[in-house]
């Protein structure tokens, strides 16, 4: 059968997965009785919950006689090492812009690596019925985005579309019938190439692998895109590293293919269809799945560093072991491994110490997902403040450099230019309206300056502020950039809050724990209104006597605490501060030290 290979590519909340769930529904995936899920190809509970795409993930569908595979690629950042994995396996690139908010930091970074793939873009303008799309100004800036991509000619020339992926259509002209996606299912027939692969079927047998899954029944699960041959069950392969190693020889005992939502069984894997095989123990992703006769691997896509680490370590806090059940450090260390493996974007070394582990990677939120998925297996951890990874090129230390894009209400961009410019050394690049009351602000900051920024952000722009990220370049370093304002109220004590003892503390500044909340020494119960850390008793309950006063059995009222989540709480800490996270808990405290050094640490600042 006739087939193209395409990637679905736009930032985040441009509608990218909706349209996808159209694309699934028009091309006859479902039948007439069955339950059609919202958000389909976002299958793991953590996308779900938070409306992000994190895993890339294939599907296909027949159009017309001729299967489309879409692979839906993830829209932020942090997740970049899915995309540049993921861009090697197709033949073209539908490009979704939101046409009120034009081209974002993340539809950059995918274009950009599309184009240096030599992939040729279709151009989405979707949810243009909404009463603040201006299209045609979004076409201008997707256009002079390519061409400042040093895109080709021909690259250039790409088709444009006007969709609404919520209402289910899309057409080439603005004011089409506006019906369906008939015309988008046409265009990527007519403008993808057919895989070139589908020319080598004579060939030996070869794959590169892209992702890796794992299936409770058939066990280990590598997906790729077949480049060269056919493959038929039952047939032994062998597996070869980057530099052409022989890995080891297997028996193919299954092979999968996407069809609609569901991989299916099929018996002959043919060169140009996207697959995945299942037999081997040892091969993973990077790696080259051939013919026992072949001989050179299949080169791999480059994947950009790492540009900040996290320690994790095991919980030894007073309540650790309550909630979890895995608190050893060796089986911390296998899920990390594992989680290496199939993520190429992770690499994970171990400390002098042995119970703790550098993991270095994108983002926060790359390794507060990581985090949170392994606090829902029965981890417990600690994990340490991000610190930003740094590189030597030409003998100048370098850092990781940020562009952020603000879009935020005029009268608060002053607070916000003056916060990234001023202490945390970034640099203003632009700055311009961005519709009726709005300005959209472009920044170049260093990541160590955007550490625990956002809620600082969220707090100056009243919440109305949305800010996007994505690494811009190495740059030399450029100097120290002061961590933390405000200092901590940490418990002296072990036991459970007392709400007269937090109503007395409110003055010394906003609490993290309610009454009635389990707190041990060196918690962080609260945020000090001063610069310095400040030992407090939680615990500490009113004094009763014989004599009654008027006023004072009245009871007390508590402000709200203010709850950290498991992103913020890892971004809020300081470098003498852990995370304690369990299946049921996120607690901060300070790391294990002796009452005289504490005291020291709260002086100097250590």
């Amino acid at each position: 059968m006739e087939m193209r290979n395409i990637a679905i590519i736009a930032h985040v909340d441009h509608g990218k997965t909706t349209l996808v769930d159209e694309m699934l529904k028009q091309s006859g995936v479902y039948r007439e009785n069955e339950t059609i899920v919202e958000r389909a190809m976002d299958s793991n509970d953590l996308e779900r919950e938070r409306g992000i795409t994190i895993f890339a993930k294939p599907t296909s569908v027949e159009w017309k006689g001729i299967r489309i595979n879409i692979v839906d690629t993830p829209g932020h950042a942090d997740f970049g090492g899915e995309v540049e994995r993921i861009l090697s396996m197709v033949d073209g690139v539908v490009l979704l812009v939101d046409a009120a908010e034009g081209p974002m930091p993340q539809t950059k970074f995918v274009t950009s690596k599309a184009l240096a793939l030599g992939l040729r873009p279709i151009v989405v303008l979707n949810k243009v019925d909404k009463s603040d799309a201006e299209p045609d100004r979004a076409l201008d800036e997707v256009f002079d985005l390519i061409a400042n991509l040093d895109a080709t000619d021909e690259q250039l020339d790409f088709p444009a579309m006007y969709a609404s992926g919520r209402s289910g259509w899309a057409d080439m002209e603005l004011d089409g019938p506006r019906e369906n996606l008939d015309a988008l299912f046409d265009l990527i027939v007519e403008h993808v190439p057919a895989p070139k692969q589908a020319e080598d079927r004579d060939k030996p047998f070869s794959m590169l692998a892209t992702t890796l899954g794992a299936d409770p029944f058939i066990g280990r699960l590598l997906t790729g895109r077949v480049e060269t041959g056919t493959l038929k069950v039952g047939e032994t392969i062998k597996g070869l590293s980057r530099d052409g190693t022989k890995i080891e020889q297997f028996r193919v005992t299954k092979i999968l293919a996407f069809r609609g939502l569901e991989q299916k069984a099929i018996d002959l894997a043919e060169a140009g269809d996207i697959v995945s095989i299942a037999g081997m123990s040892v091969i993973t992703v990077a790696d080259t799945l051939c013919a026992l006769d072949v001989d050179t691997a299949i080169e791999a896509q480059p994947i950009d560093p790492p540009t900040i680490s996290v320690t994790f370590g095991i919980n030894d806090s007073p309540l650790a072991g309550r909630d979890g059940k895995k608190v050893q450090s060796r089986v911390i260390r296998d899920r990390l491994m594992k989680e290496a493996e199939s993520n190429v974007a992770i690499k994970v070394t171990d400390t002098s110490g042995g119970d703790a582990f550098e993991v270095a990677g994108r983002g926060e939120l790359q390794m507060g997902v990581l985090v949170e998925n392994m606090r829902r297996e029965g981890f417990e951890l600690s994990i340490s403040r991000p610190q930003v990874l740094f590189q030597d090129i030409d003998g100048v230390k370098c850092e990781p450099v940020e562009e952020v894009t603000i879009d935020v209400d005029d009268e608060y961009s002053g607070a916000v230019i003056e916060k990234l410019t001023g202490v945390r050394k970034g640099q203003l690049a632009e700055m311009k309206p961005a519709g009726v009351g709005k300005t959209r602000i472009i920044a170049h900051v260093p990541s160590r300056g955007l550490i625990g920024y956002h809620g600082e952000f969220m707090t100056d722009t009243r919440g109305t502020g949305v800010l996007n990220r994505v690494f811009h370049e190495w740059a030399p370093h450029k100097g120290a950039i002061p961590g933390r304002r405000s200092g901590v109220l940490i418990s002296m004590e072990n036991g459970v809050s007392v709400a007269y003892a937090l109503f007395n503390l409110e003055d010394r500044g906003r609490m993290f724990i309610g009454a009635q909340e389990q707190v041990y020494t060196g918690m962080i119960i609260g945020q000090h209104t001063r610069e310095n850390d400040l030992e407090v008793n939680p615990l500490k309950g009113k004094k009763l006597s014989n004599v009654r006063a008027s006023g004072t059995d009245e009871a007390v009222r508590l402000t709200t605490p203010i709850t950290l989540s498991l992103e913020e709480s890892i971004a809020y800490i300081d470098n003498d501060e852990l995370v304690e996270v369990t299946p049921n808990a996120v607690r901060m405290r300070k790391r294990h030290l002796d009452p005289h050094e504490r005291k020291r640490a709260a002086r100097t600042g250590d």
